[in-house]
């Protein structure tokens, strides 16, 4: 059994994450460490003392030529053996699209597909574009960016053989003009500074999206020889685990292992997308979940010392597909205002730096003997996990699945147990309501009175109704003295007819009055 060593604990200062010109800006490992504004300062520096130097040289008298040395024949027969090397693949390309054989017949559908993906891919992204420029509501300023775009495009399509230097600063040269074209020209005038910056990204991701083919990993470049060289390296760092790497990542707590998951996925899929932007959407989802990871494991936020190591074993679990090439295409074609600050310049910048780490890796990397570090890459021993208490990942997930069918077991038993409450509850609410009920009833018992008949004053009278009514007060004349054979005037009655006789030049007939005896005198 392998001894157990202690590792120590990888770390990154932060200071090495900058660059190295002191400007505040991140470095990167293909510029040398300088950011892209400062490396972009050093190369042309370079660029003109070669120049001059080989122009020193081609006018050097004759007699005072040196001799040839063998370093630059070396250089430039491997250049010309390089090149033969190109032209024959492409001569193998072009033979095998017209060689007739079945499987390139039933190959060709797949081609196609692909193609109209492709395709289908650029057509959104032009639309996207379109839909911008026409809620700018600036004609002229849509025209103009689409014309500088096409006439760029046009000429990045009409050099493919340049040197891949070449293009990056062709590509950096034209976001730099078409940013100083937006802030100068009148027709721009009026946009915001948040439709400026929309701009700028939908230029990058049209301009790249369609340029994708002859931009990423271009035959004039080793870039497919450093992605099989670093797929071959994590390969052999298979045996690398959490406790090598002094991780603080726990598999066994929570959802860790979903979280890991999560990551090699995010940063698997960057490989599948087209755009800088899209590719760094992908590292930054990729770190987002490590650091929840490490929330979970630790039950406390993480720090960035914390995040390299958890960084470095994603990579080695996930061993992503073209890595070096999505690093130097980011790194050579992303607009450099993206890459020197922000939250997806500082974690791509960590992801250079574990590429570094990976490919530089060694026993004292990892704070073990030579021998023991020998013997884990040749595979005739195995390094103990403390956190890995299953020998396969079989049963691992054999113990997860257990684990989680216990869980439901006792949810599905309390699920049980409330549903039985739940119906006993019922019960009692039925019986008590009917007792209630009951009580009630034998307290008021109901009393049902006759039901009221309305009536109708406007209906002919009914023969039975009037029946039953009392017989109608019958008027009586009534005298001083006793009864009157008339029956008694009103006093109505008697203005209205004297007012009558009055107006008719008559007087009013006197009233009789009935004769009276003496004895009904009231007097």
């Amino acid at each position: 059994m392998s001894r157990i060593t202690k590792s120590k604990t990888i770390k990154i200062d932060e200071s090495v994450l900058l660059c190295k010109n002191g400007c505040g800006f991140y470095g990167y490992p293909a510029w040398k460490g300088y950011c892209s504004k400062c490396w972009r300062e050093v190369f042309s520096k370079e660029s003109q003392q070669h120049d001059a130097a080989k122009q020193k040289r081609g006018v050097q008298p004759f007699g005072r030529r040196q001799s040839p040395q063998p370093a630059p024949v070396d250089a430039f027969s491997k250049f010309e053996e390089k090149k033969k090397v190109q032209s024959e693949k492409r001569k193998q390309t072009v033979r095998s699209i017209f060689k007739k054989s079945p499987q390139n017949t039933l190959q060709e559908p797949m081609a196609e597909k692909s193609v109209r993906k492709v395709s289908a891919e650029i057509q959104q992204i032009g639309e996207e574009f379109a839909d911008f420029l026409k809620s700018l509501r600036k004609p002229e300023a849509a025209l103009d960016a689409s014309k500088q775009l096409k006439y760029f495009i046009e000429k990045i399509q009409g050099m493919p053989d340049s040197p891949v230097e070449d293009l990056s600063e062709s590509v950096v040269n034209f976001y730099q003009s078409l940013s100083d074209r937006i802030h100068s020209k009148s027709i721009y005038k009026g946009l915001s500074q948040e439709s400026v910056d929309l701009l700028m990204d939908y230029a990058e991701k049209y301009l790249l999206i369609r340029l994708y083919r002859v931009l990423f990993c271009p035959l004039t470049t080793d870039d497919e020889d450093k992605d099989l060289a670093i797929q071959t390296r994590i390969r052999s760092l298979h045996w690398i685990n959490v406790h090598l790497l002094d991780a603080q990542i726990d598999e066994q707590q929570g959802n860790v292992a979903e979280l890991i998951e999560k990551a090699i996925t995010s940063i698997i899929e960057m490989d599948t997308m087209k755009a800088p932007q899209q590719k760094l959407e992908c590292i930054v989802r990729c770190s987002k979940s490590i650091f929840e990871c490490l929330r979970v494991s630790k039950g406390a936020p993480a720090s960035a010392d914390e995040f390299l190591p958890a960084l470095i074993y994603v990579v080695l679990k996930a061993n992503p597909p073209f890595l070096q090439s999505n690093i130097q295409f980011i790194t050579r074609f992303a607009n450099p205002n993206r890459l020197m600050s922000g939250e997806a310049g500082y974690y791509f910048t960590n992801l250079c730096c574990v590429v570094s780490f990976i490919e530089n890796l060694n026993a004292d990397s990892l704070s073990m003997p030579q021998d023991e570090f020998d013997r884990y890459m040749s595979g005739e021993a195995v390094p103990h996990d403390p956190t890995k208490q299953y020998s396969c990942e079989g049963l691992r997930l054999m113990h997860q699945n257990l684990s989680s069918l216990g869980e439901l077991r006792s949810q599905l038993e309390c699920l049980m147990a409330e549903a039985l409450q739940l119906q006993q509850d019922n019960v009692d609410f039925k019986e008590n309501f009917k007792r209630e009920i009951g009580a009630v009833m034998l307290r008021t018992p109901l009393v049902l009175k006759p039901r009221k008949v309305k009536v109708n004053i406007d209906e002919e009278e009914d023969s039975d109704v009037s029946s039953r009514l009392p017989p109608p007060l019958m008027p009586e004349v009534v005298g001083v003295g006793g009864i009157l054979s008339q029956p008694m005037i009103s006093c109505n009655t008697q203005s209205s007819d004297f007012n009558e006789s009055n107006n008719n030049g008559h007087s009013p007939d006197p009233v009789e009055f009935g004769e009276f005896s003496s004895h009904d005198n009231p007097l």
